[in-house]
């Protein structure tokens, strides 16, 4: 396809085809002797890519850099796009019902939740510590790859299991030796089953825990009311 065919496809402008060309964002298939640029499915299926990291509004920076590693998982990352635009839709959503309050009622009180974007911003840093490949995200890639799913599962429910026994220990005080000792079982089983937790990553997951959302909610399903919040209270603590 030429540009001029690919911009009538997509309404992507030829100008904004040539500049991400430029920027080598995208670059065509290859430049005919007449100048012209050809684009195949390769180049199109990266143009998904790049208008569904658009509509996320990651900078183009950002989006080349992501595209551009090697070990970029392609069904990775649609799964965390979908997950993104979905809480941007229920986010949208919410202002158009917020919207439609203050037209048939007016505005009585002063609420912003609607324009809270928090738990968009959680997902979406949480997914991008995941396309920029870490160091403990690599351990942890080397350490799962042969793994089972039964392997996983159990992995998984010892894990949370962990968070069990901290619920119990919440009514002492985050100083007691038994916490301290839980807190380094935590540590010890995130190294010898996930990645190396050095003392900095765990107080990083310990901020995570008490931070709300998905990992909040989790852990006090499991260990009770608070226990998130313990946990991460107690890992302050003896880290």
């Amino acid at each position: 396809m030429t540009v001029q065919q690919v911009s009538k496809l997509t309404g992507v402008s030829v100008r904004t085809l040539h500049y991400y060309d430029q920027i080598g964002l995208l670059q065509p298939a290859q430049i005919l002797e007449n100048g012209y640029r050809e684009y195949q499915e390769e180049q199109l299926e990266r143009l998904q890519q790049i208008l569904l990291f658009r509509e996320l509004e990651f900078p183009l920076k950002e989006i080349k850099e992501i595209l551009g590693r090697k070990d970029f998982d392609r069904s990775k990352a649609l799964e965390h796009q979908i997950q993104l635009l979905t809480l941007k839709k229920e986010h949208l959503e919410s202002l158009i019902d917020f919207a439609r309050g203050i037209k048939l009622i007016g505005v009585k009180t002063m609420n912003f939740k609607a324009f809270d974007k928090s738990k968009i911003d959680e997902y979406a840093k949480q997914a991008k510590e995941q396309w920029g490949k870490t160091e403990a995200f690599k351990e942890f890639e080397e350490k799962d790859k042969n793994r089972s799913e039964e392997d996983m599962k159990l992995i998984t429910e010892n894990f949370m299991n962990l968070f069990v026994e901290f619920g119990k220990l919440q009514e002492l005080g985050v100083e007691q030796e038994d916490v301290k000792n839980q807190v380094q079982k935590l540590q010890n089983y995130i190294t010898e089953h996930f990645y190396t937790c050095t003392p900095e990553i765990l107080r990083g997951l310990g901020q995570m825990y008490a931070g709300g959302g998905d990992f909040t909610e989790n852990i006090n399903k499991v260990g009770g009311s608070g226990c998130a919040e313990f946990t991460a209270r107690a890992i302050e603590f003896w880290v």
